[in-house]
C-alpha cells in the first residue's frame, strides 16, 4: 500500500473531524457536533448527483463502476523503479555484447516486466529497428491513453462534487425562502442548506483531486521508465557500448539521481 497516499487521506480527514468538534472559545471536545454536518437529503443530492452525472459522461455504466474501481490504483506502490531499469538494461547489453543478440532470449525468461520482455524478444526475433520502436511506443501510447481516462473520470467527478453541492445549497434557500413566516427556522434551515456545499468540497478536495493528482504522478513515473526500456533496447539491438548505453540512459534521471549512479556491471565488456 502507498503510504503516502493513505498516511494524507486519513490525516486529511482526522483534521477535518477536529475542525467540526473542537471549541476554540473553551478549548474543549464537543462529538455531539458532528451531528450538524450529517444530513440525508444533503448527502443524496451532492454525492448522488455528483455520481450520477458522472456517470452519464460515461459510456456504460459499466466502464463507470470500471473507472470508479481506480481509487485502488491510487493507493498501491508502483514497482517502476528508472535506476534498476538501467541497470538492467546495462546487464542485458553486455550479455549482448559478449554473447550475442540470440543469447538475450534465456534472459527475457527471468525479465518480470511484460513490456520490457515483450521488446527483448523482438530483438531475439530480428525485427526491424523501426518497426520495434513503432511496436513499443503504440503499446506505450495505448497504456497512456488508459492512464488519461483514469485520471479524467476523477477530474470530472471532482468537478461535478461543488456544482451539486451548490444544487443542494440553491434547493435549501428556496425551500427557506419559501416559509419565512417563522423567523426561527432560517438559522437551521440555512445550515442545512450549507452542508450541501460542505460536502461538494469534501467530495472534491479530499477525495477527487488527490486521487487525479496521484494517478497522474503514477502515470508519468511508468511512461517514463518504459520510454528508458525503448531506448535502452533499441541501443542494445544497434551494438552500442555498454558504457555508451548507460550515460545515454542515465540522462533520464534527475541530476542528484545520476550523480549517485553506480551501475552494477554496466560498461563491461
Amino acid at each position: 500500500m502507498d503510504l503516502a497516499t493513505l498516511v494524507g487521506l486519513g490525516a486529511a480527514f482526522l483534521l477535518m473531524i477536529f475542525g467540526m468538534v473542537f471549541d476554540a472559545n473553551n478549548f474543549s471536545v464537543n462529538f455531539g457536533a458532528v451531528k450538524a454536518f450529517l444530513d440525508a437529503p444533503s448527502a443524496l443530492i451532492t454525492f448522488g448527483g455528483a455520481f450520477m452525472a458522472t456517470m452519464a459522461c460515461m459510456s456504460s455504466p459499466g466502464e463507470f463502476f470500471k473507472s470508479l474501481k481506480t481509487f485502488s490504483l491510487a493507493l498501491k506502490v508502483r514497482p517502476s523503479n528508472e535506476e534498476e531499469t538501467i541497470r538492467s538494461i546495462i546487464d542485458l547489453s553486455n550479455i549482448a555484447r559478449k554473447e550475442g543478440l540470440l543469447a538475450l532470449e534465456e534472459a527475457a525468461g527471468s525479465i518480470e516486466d511484460e513490456f520490457m520482455k515483450k521488446g527483448v524478444l523482438l530483438i531475439v526475433d530480428g525485427t526491424d529497428p523501426e518497426l520495434v520502436r513503432s511496436i513499443m511506443e503504440t503499446e506505450l501510447a495505448c497504456v497512456e491513453t488508459r492512464h488519461k481516462g483514469n485520471v479524467g473520470f476523477w477530474e470530472n467527478l471532482g468537478a461535478m462534487g461543488p456544482a451539486w453541492g451548490m444544487i443542494g445549497t440553491l434547493i435549501g434557500l428556496i425551500n427557506m425562502l419559501g416559509s419565512l413566516e417563522d423567523v426561527s427556522t432560517v438559522g437551521p434551515s440555512m445550515a442545512v442548506a450549507l452542508v450541501t456545499t460542505f460536502y461538494g468540497s469534501v467530495l472534491a478536495n479530499w477525495i477527487c483531486t488527490p486521487i487525479s493528482s496521484k494517478l497522474k504522478a503514477n502515470n508519468d513515473t511508468e511512461i517514463q521508465t518504459k520510454e528508458v526500456m525503448v531506448e535502452g533496447l533499441l541501443s542494445i539491438q544497434a551494438g552500442e557500448n555498454p558504457r555508451v548505453i548507460e550515460e545515454k540512459l542515465k540522462s533520464f534521471l534527475a541530476p542528484d539521481a545520476r550523480a549517485n549512479f553506480a551501475s552494477s556491471g554496466g560498461g563491461e565488456e
